[in-house]
């Protein structure tokens, strides 16, 4: 099956959605390679970026679940497919 690196980018506009947030990445963690998240302060936002190296099938379903969260934008971005090693 083929693979593919993918950063999905999350902006959290109220504090509320962080716990379903967390929730859902959790049950990914098995294809999450790395987490950044940068609170904005001034504009009461947190900023999120996750890099995932899954089928592609996999990302467009966290990103899907992400992005039915209230308060919650969520993009992927995809790299070409990797076959599996």
């Amino acid at each position: 099956m083929e693979t593919r690196i993918a950063v999905v980018s999350i902006i959290v506009e109220h504090p509320d959605a962080v716990e379903r947030l967390n929730n859902i990445l959790h049950e990914y963690k098995s294809y999450i390679i790395g987490r950044l998240g940068v609170p904005y302060r001034q504009r009461e936002v947190s900023i999120i970026c996750v890099v995932l190296d899954a089928p592609n099938e996999v990302i467009s379903a966290l990103s899907g679940k992400l992005g039915m969260l209230p308060n919650v934008t969520a993009k992927a971005v995809y790299s070409k497919p990797f076959p599996v090693k």
